[in-house]
């Protein structure tokens, strides 16, 4: 059993859970070294094993997504990416998506339709669900994998023709990295090194809105937390 105090003075923690970091890593990287740097390898990794070079992902201007972009960029890869504001496209394309389609926009199912069409992208990596994603889904051609990663949004998530199961051989699943650090322990270290590696030549970085002291945190988290796109970090 292990005893992870967040805010204890000492804590316990198993050793194989531990990640030793490398000099050249910042602390604000270092923090931010786990989920979202390990869950981009690992989902890019499927990206690649499916062959197709056009993939899709929604919440495209997140930290996630943004590091999943500059692996596809450097291999060849074009990502297709959703937003919800237009002053997010032109910041996404010069990171490497190949296409920005903003959600809120009144022509994005025709957009997005002719973008599927033009790229037919296998691979959809979800953290949104709801209606934007059943709609994409449903524009994705044959064989497409709907990967769901996250809920951000609460509405209900619809199939809106379950044939496309049967006769196109469509599928639905779910990414969660705990079940793919138990199931690949071999790429982890790999893995974690090569995170490392890209935060320390500055082909990662991690987005910061704030470093903010521990004892201004009560009254500062609010206001810092409700900006968008970047990580708020308590230092002591």
């Amino acid at each position: 059993m292990s005893n992870w105090g967040a805010w204890a003075d000492y804590a316990v923690a198993e050793a194989a859970s531990c990640i030793p970091l490398i000099d050249t890593v910042r602390d604000e990287d270092g923090a931010a070294m786990i989920v979202n740097p390990l869950t981009a390898l690992a989902m890019f990794d499927i990206v690649r094993e499916e062959g197709e070079k056009a993939f899709i992902m929604t919440a495209g201007a997140s930290q996630l997504c943004k590091l999943i972009i500059g692996l596809a960029k450097e291999e060849g890869f074009r990502p297709i990416v959703t937003v919800r504001r237009d002053e997010q496209i032109q910041l996404l394309k010069n990171l490497g998506a190949a296409h920005v389609l903003n959600e809120k926009a009144a022509d994005f199912e025709a957009m997005l339709r002719e973008t599927m069409k033009a790229e037919q992208p296998r691979i959809f990596l979800d953290a949104v669900t709801g209606p934007l994603a059943s709609t994409i889904f449903n524009a994705m051609p044959k064989r497409a994998r709907w990967i769901v990663y996250g809920r951000l949004d609460a509405e209900p998530t619809v199939i809106r023709e379950p044939g496309q199961l049967i006769f196109q051989h469509k599928r639905v699943e779910g990414f969660w990295l705990a079940e793919w650090m138990r199931q690949f322990r071999d790429r982890l270290g790999p893995a974690v090194l090569e995170a490392q590696k890209r935060f320390s030549d500055g082909r990662w970085s991690t987005d910061v809105t704030a470093v903010v002291p521990l004892d201004e945190a009560m009254a500062r988290l609010p206001a810092e937390l409700a900006k968008p796109n970047g990580k708020v970090f308590i230092k002591p």
